[in-house]
């Protein structure tokens, strides 16, 4: 690191936070952040989508909300951070690819609805971004998680744009489904209506909406953001 590059870390180390629904480009942006700045990476969604794939593993019901309290609290889920972006752990074993599959991503927006799960899960989310440093996307994270972030960042995009992304995802992974724009829909209902946390922008944060822009572009606009507090954080 030159001298220069010193010269703009900030004193401390920033908690950004970066909100939005599916497909607005949250997990990409969020990554490429943190590999920028040095910081980790916080994936709330992996943390639920673990969950999820422990409750098919075991049958577990998606409904059962004390049942899935327990499996929380006896799983080990782990994020390791990597030059490609975060691998996760479920209980020692690699399930990076897995949870990506549609079943565990339709299990995660059902499992996160329940309160005492997204308590347990704030819970440990705290705990991993207590020391700064971190970069955490989800849809709950400004509100919930660090309401003290130094950086609040909601992303958004036209519901037209985030399902097109989804289908060109889901055409790269090989498994396209004909019910994308439904699949999104029914997701963004239950993200916003449910009783605990629901996705909304905190009153703080900055709203960008990426639909007429590009991954750079995004990248380039949430950059600024972070020069900017880290200059008001030196002054």
């Amino acid at each position: 690191m030159n001298d220069r590059s010193k010269e703009q870390q900030p004193s401390r180390k920033l908690t950004i936070a970066i909100d939005g629904p599916a497909g607005a480009g949250k997990s990409t942006i969020a990554s490429r952040l943190a590999r920028k700045l040095g910081y980790v990476n916080l994936e709330s969604g992996a943390m639920y989508r673990a969950l999820a794939l422990k409750a098919i593993d075991k049958d577990a019901s998606f409904d059962d909300e004390a049942t899935l309290v327990k499996l929380a609290q006896n799983a080990r889920i782990q994020l390791e951070p990597t030059i490609g972006g975060n691998r996760t752990l479920l209980d020692g074993r690699d399930v990076s690819a897995r949870i990506r599959e549609r079943d565990v991503s339709e299990g995660a927006s059902r499992v996160s609805i329940h309160p005492k799960v997204r308590e347990w899960m704030v819970a440990r989310q705290r705990e991993l971004g207590a020391g700064g440093g971190v970069v955490m996307e989800g849809r709950d994270i400004g509100t919930e998680v660090f309401p003290d972030a130094d950086l609040k960042i909601f992303l958004d995009a036209d519901p037209v744009v985030r399902e097109q992304r989804r289908m060109a995802q889901q055409k790269i992974k090989g498994d396209v489904s004909a019910n994308v724009a439904a699949e999104l829909r029914e997701r963004d209902h239950r993200d916003r209506t449910r009783a605990a946390s629901p996705l909304v922008a905190a009153k703080d944060a900055v709203v960008i909406n990426s639909s007429a822009l590009s991954e750079d572009e995004v990248l380039a606009q949430v950059e600024e953001l972070v020069q900017k507090k880290i200059g008001a954080e030196e002054k």
